[in-house]
């Protein structure tokens, strides 16, 4: 069977494993790749639930650090540094929108960003550990299909603010139609998982509404880097609202 070119795409965009391009893919193919993360991040949830499964019976913090070293690795660290740059931005543009976007290009890591990605692991790790001891393991796979869902979503109504490279052409050629469907699907997907679904799906909502708000009335729209800090606090909200 062969494996449609977007979703090779998308596998090798978020995740670390050996996928080879046949040369570089047209603009149609990585429009179309944003149609498929939610199903990336539901594999990712897939094994970090195999994982778990694996894991259980180990001592709940350190199959916790385990899970989330296994859930950083599995991305590459990507979403992680996109959270780094735009922390890093974020306070030190001043409210500027010229001086935010250069500083997100600098490739230094600042004490903010350092802080920043301290305090989201630990957030995550202290919510996993959670949720292993009350064996909430749907969270396992909810916070990584709503994190990949919300790039959809964010490329689907938000400005993509650079000109040229990747992220361009993939907000200038993503099939709006598609993608609303997409979006219904994982909106109803999460629905029937009854009262978790709910509580991740209003707490994903608020915190995209909330972040996407943010990020209009500074640069006005979003770049690779705040779609990456996006992902990475929703997953952390959606982890956090299932473990309280």
């Amino acid at each position: 069977m062969k494996v449609p070119l977007p979703l090779l795409i998308a596998l090798q965009f978020l995740t670390r494993l050996p996928i080879r391009l046949p040369g570089m893919p047209a603009p149609a193919a990585l429009g179309r790749s944003l149609l498929w993360y939610p199903l990336v991040g539901l594999g990712l949830g897939g094994v970090l639930l195999a994982a778990a499964w694996l894991l259980s019976g180990v001592f709940a913090p350190l199959a916790a650090a385990l899970l989330l070293a296994l859930w950083v690795l599995a991305s590459g660290g990507l979403h992680l540094d996109g959270l780094a740059d735009t922390a890093d931005a974020w306070v030190g543009g001043f409210g500027d929108r010229e001086r935010t976007l250069a500083i997100m290009k600098d490739p230094c890591c600042g004490p903010i960003a350092v802080v920043t990605l301290l305090l989201v692991l630990l957030l995550k790790f202290a919510a996993l550990w959670a949720l292993l001891e009350s064996e909430q393991w749907l969270a396992l796979l909810l916070a990584p299909l709503l994190g990949r869902s919300a790039l959809l979503l964010l490329f689907l109504g938000t400005p993509y603010v650079r000109a040229g490279g990747l992220g361009s052409a993939m907000a200038a050629h993503l099939p709006a139609r598609a993608g609303w469907r997409v979006l219904l699907a994982v909106v109803v997907a999460t629905l029937l998982c009854g009262w978790p679904g709910l509580l991740a799906l209003a707490s994903a909502a608020l915190l995209f509404a909330l972040c996407r708000r943010a990020l209009l009335q500074r640069i006005g729209g979003t770049t690779g880097d705040t779609a990456g800090a996006l992902l990475e606090l929703l997953e952390g909200v959606v982890l956090v609202a299932l473990a309280l």
